[in-house]
């Protein structure tokens, strides 16, 4: 094997969601689990074809799921929940994922600060771990098959322990004894397969801010594991940000190579010393992983060379940032892209060439006449992007240049009274957070209107019908603002990115966000500028058909930002700044249409969250700017709301304060009223709308449990602070348990009420 190119990962799901199909044929019982492994087995094999056909050098196996690398790590390691022990092997694995309808499945969070999620171990110092290394070694002799020798990729004990948790509250990490023997066994194992074998270990954990305990681990873990056979060269990989503390600890021990990002992890650099005088081959993380944007080669090599500077060039491996399971799949589908914008941009298979061109022009000083044509190529598109009318746009950068109106004129205090005196709600106020269930006929509406197969005229009646239904229903049960339901749209940022200029999307981008579930992320190519009102038609309409207080919906700049792949010539922080001056046009036209009451969607606001603390105020600092500057037009009496979709607003309460919103809406009904206390304990001055019953779960709430849920809100604040509403939108749940659901949710506020003389 040569060391010249390298691949963290590579995406599973396969070019046409291949796995996804299969794997939801098999849950609805419509396919044999042999069928699945069959299709399983064609997918790995085709994506081994794919990265050799490049001329990778390093190709991973054990980097294919089936759901979740971090739940196969589990399985391999018998790290299985005491509820699921009855359970045989096959069913077992997709219970853990999925649960059963008698037993929950494990929790899923976010891959660091990635849009994947994993599945989180569940871990206590009762449980009895056991080795079970069939599918490591079964998935290495499948590509050895085909005539190739893998590196094997595995997540690190540490790692695992640190994304873990231990149902008997303690410290994972202090199960490291139990788990580090079954790492040792494995690598023993391993060792049999070859004279000489990869074994990529990823330590991501390394890359957040560790405390001094953990980092000590690391050298007597890597000193037993590197020390267990000849054979074995251990690659330590850590992607998404710098590792400095951890560097100079690894490469202290008996390790081969160090991989690290050198994108998202500019510090990295400063680590160039430690590799050096250790010898240690340095695994450079230079293409982006993360991203679909196309190399500028000249850059990258400039990044190389200046890290040749320290550590020796035959020393040096061309990597990914990351695993590419986080980009797209291929652009070979894009037929209906722009070909300009096309160029601009590469997926996985497109970045393994940008990987073996890139390792070729590092190495070589003469290159041949297909190399030279290539950097040519790219050399036109960086070119191109630095200079297309279709990314600068400046018009838009001379309003970003002399913004002025960057927050609210009037204080709260000022606001609120006013906006109780001109929208007259009662305490207790009851809403929505928007969204109503999306049917299987308007997602085909919207499919068919998209494909010319219905006139604008069929469709926009459809939406209306379906908009005078949901006001209907509204005024019906009660409810005393209202929303229109959104039946337009198609996703909270897609609806809006798709008129907004500067803003792309594609046919064929999906990326896995979990599972079978994939995600098609729009991307931000150019300035960003709205030539349009992009929901004033639709609120309007909807407010002219009840005499109640209709809100208007939105989704904030800070969300539309995180969930797309954004640009990589600007600054996120300028990005996202220009799309909240085109919300901020938005809001006017809607107050001005007389829609009193705006909501702007946070969602996604601490998705953004960096990963080490010291760059955490930068990005607070802008990302609440930008919600201000989107609702700095709003009028006093203009009432402005937001929704977070997340449960942990004790680091981040002061931040919420700051974007000096009107009213939040925050998902509490998990836990009872603990959250809301955080707001009581930092005298919150601000409405809050805390949900009420967890739209996650099919269940409809009764009137007790909802009544209950309310009183334990004014435990902690006073009734003239509360909203009611559910924890989210109601898109993904059925009519048939919204309906009675916010019924009872009407019928409890106003036994609350008369409860309490409210």
């Amino acid at each position: 094997m040569s060391n010249n190119s390298y691949v963290i990962g590579f995406p599973r799901i396969g070019e046409k969601r291949e796995l996804k199909k299969v794997l939801e044929s098999f849950w609805a019982g419509e396919c044999s689990f042999d069928t699945l492994q069959k299709e399983a087995s064609a997918l790995k094999k085709r994506h081994w074809l794919y990265q050799k056909e490049a001329g990778i050098d390093f190709i991973s196996s054990n980097d294919f799921s089936l759901y979740d690398n971090m739940l196969d790590t589990a399985f391999m390691l018998g790290a299985i929940p005491k509820r699921f022990a009855n359970l045989q092997k096959e069913e077992l694995y997709f219970a853990m994922a999925r649960g059963t309808s008698q037993l929950p499945a494990m929790e899923m969070t976010k891959w660091f600060n990635t849009n994947y999620h994993y599945i989180v171990p569940e871990l206590s110092l009762k449980d009895n771990y056991k080795l079970d290394s069939t599918k490591v070694i079964q998935e290495y002799k499948e590509a050895k098959a085909l005539g190739l020798k893998t590196k094997i990729n595995l997540i690190g004990p540490l790692t695992f322990l640190g994304l873990s948790k231990r149902v008997d509250g303690k410290d994972t990490y202090e199960l490291l004894g139990n788990i580090l023997p079954l790492y040792i066994k494995l690598l023993e194992e391993l060792s049999l397969l070859e004279d000489e074998l990869y074994i990529q270990i990823d330590e991501p954990i390394f890359v957040k801010d560790n405390e001094t305990k953990v980092l000590s681990l690391i050298k007597p873990t890597y000193d037993k594991l590197g020390s267990i056979s000849a054979k074995l060269k251990l690659i330590v990989t850590t992607y998404f940000e710098h590792s400095n503390e951890a560097t100079g600890i690894f490469v202290n021990t008996p390790i081969w190579a160090l991989g690290l990002d050198f994108l998202y992890g500019k510090e990295n650099l400063q680590s160039l010393e430690f590799i050096k005088k250790s010898g240690k081959k340095l695994i450079a993380g230079v293409i982006d992983g993360r991203n679909i944007w196309k190399s500028d080669l000249q850059k990258t090599l400039n990044l190389l060379e200046q890290i040749a500077k320290v550590v020796q060039k035959e020393d040096i491996i061309v990597s990914s940032s990351c695993s590419l399971l986080h980009v797209p799949f291929t652009l070979k589908y894009e037929n209906k892209m722009d070909p300009q914008i096309k160029d601009w941009l590469s997926y996985a298979l497109e970045k393994l060439d940008e990987i073996k061109l890139c390792a070729t022009l590092f190495s070589k000083t003469n290159l041949d006449t297909k190399e030279q044509k290539a950097l040519e190529a790219n050399e036109q598109s960086a070119k191109s992007r630095k200079t297309s009318s279709l990314i600068h746009d400046k018009s838009v950068q001379q309003r970003v240049a002399s913004l002025s109106l960057f927050e609210r004129v009037e204080p709260y205090e000022k606001r609120i009274k006013l906006q109780k005196e001109l929208l007259g709600y009662k305490n207790l106020a009851t809403t929505t957070i928007g969204s109503f269930p999306q049917t299987a006929e308007l997602r085909k509406v919207r499919r068919d209107y998209k494909a010319n197969l219905i006139s604008k005229e069929e469709y926009e009646n459809v939406m209306k019908n379906y908009i005078d239904e949901c006001v209907a229903f509204q005024e019906e049960c009660g409810l005393e603002v209202l929303v229109h339901g959104e039946p337009e749209r198609n996703d909270m940022v897609e609806y809006f990115g798709e008129q907004l200029k500067g803003y792309g999307f594609s046919q064929n981008g999906w990326v896995q966000s979990y599972g079978s579930r994939c995600v098609k992320p729009p991307f931000i190519y150019g300035d960003i500028s709205r030539p349009k009102a992009m929901t004033l038609d639709w609120i309007t309409y909807a407010a002219s058909k009840t005499d109640k207080i209709m809100k208007g919906m939105l989704t904030g700049p800070v969300t539309i930002l995180n969930w797309s792949f954004v640009r990589d010539d600007l600054a996120r922080s300028e990005v996202s700044k220009q799309i909240a001056l085109g919300l901020s046009d938005e809001i006017d036209d809607l107050q001005k249409a007389g829609i009193k009451i705006i909501q702007v969607d946070e969602a996604a606001f601490k998705e953004g969250y960096p990963l080490r603390k010291s760059k955490i105020k930068e990005y607070e600092n802008w990302a609440v700017r930008d919600f201000k500057i989107a609702v700095a037009k709003a009028f006093p009496t203009t009432q402005i709301h937001t929704h977070m979709c997340y449960s942990e607003f004790n680091d981040i309460i002061k931040t919420i304060e700051a974007m000096d919103a009107d009213v939040i809406s925050i998902e509490t009904a998990r836990s009872g009223n603990e959250l809301l206390k955080v707001f009581k304990k930092v005298g919150y001055k601000q409405e809050v709308g805390p949900g009420v019953y967890d739209i996650h779960s099919p269940r409809v709430p009764s009137v007790a449990e909802i009544t209950k849920q309310i009183k334990l809100l004014l435990e902690v604040l006073p009734k003239e602070q509360l909203w009611i509403n559910p924890d989210c939108g109601l898109k993904t749940r059925k009519w048939d348990e919204v309906k009675p659901s916010l019924i009872n949710m009407v019928k409890a506020v106003k036994q609350v009420r008369e409860e309490l003389s409210i």
